[in-house]
């Protein structure tokens, strides 16, 4: 009785030997396994993920003559005062309206950089007159284009209001003032108007 059991054990321990000695055997039409771990996808994603800055070296002459041209045509119309290419401060109808109401007269503001470099270099004169008529000059026109910028500011003021129905927005003296002082020629936006041309909403 115990050899049978013993018999059919050792039968049944062999048929199960057999069928994992199958189970292991490499199928020849199934393709064979890389030899390494399948990535993660976040890995994978990594890998494949591009650079969003381009490197200036590997771009060929051409495309760095367009990017030249690109940028060359952008600045033109920004100085020309296109609306599109404006940065936020310069956009709007009362911004230009601002521009305008400095751009259509003189200001003294104006020629302040060029007549202080006049007044340093007849400073440096070995006269005494030199010295101090220079001082005089020089502080006066300070002083005039601050009354200048004052009375241009009051008056820009009035006209807006009268224009647009309100006063004109936080910031806005500021920006009256900033433009009153510079050279015509260096204004950014150029200027749109002629001296002496009426003021009005464009």
């Amino acid at each position: 009785m115990f050899g049978k059991r013993s018999s059919e054990l050792t039968e049944t321990n062999l048929e199960a030997a057999q069928q994992a000695q199958a189970e292991e055997t490499v199928d020849p039409a199934r393709p064979a396994g890389k030899g390494r771990p399948t990535p993660k996808r976040r890995d994978a994603e990594r890998a494949n993920r591009r650079p969003l800055v381009v490197d200036k070296k590997a771009m060929s002459a051409e495309q760095k003559a367009k990017v030249r041209t690109e940028r060359a045509r952008m600045r033109e119309a920004m100085l020309s005062g296109e609306e599109k290419y404006l940065p936020a401060r310069d956009k709007g109808p009362e911004r230009r309206f601002l521009r305008d109401a400095v751009d259509v007269r003189w200001n003294v503001g104006e020629i302040l950089l060029p007549a202080m470099i006049l007044v340093l270099a007849v400073s440096l004169l070995p006269f005494e007159w030199a010295r101090g008529g220079t001082f005089l000059v020089a502080y006066t026109l300070m002083l005039g284009g601050v009354i200048d910028v004052w009375l241009l500011w009051r008056r820009t003021k009035k006209r807006f209001t009268a224009t647009f129905g309100q006063e004109p927005g936080r910031g806005s003296a500021w920006y009256v003032v900033l433009r009153a002082f510079q050279m015509r020629r260096s204004r950014i936006p150029r200027p749109a108007v002629a001296r002496g041309e009426e003021l009005r909403r464009r």
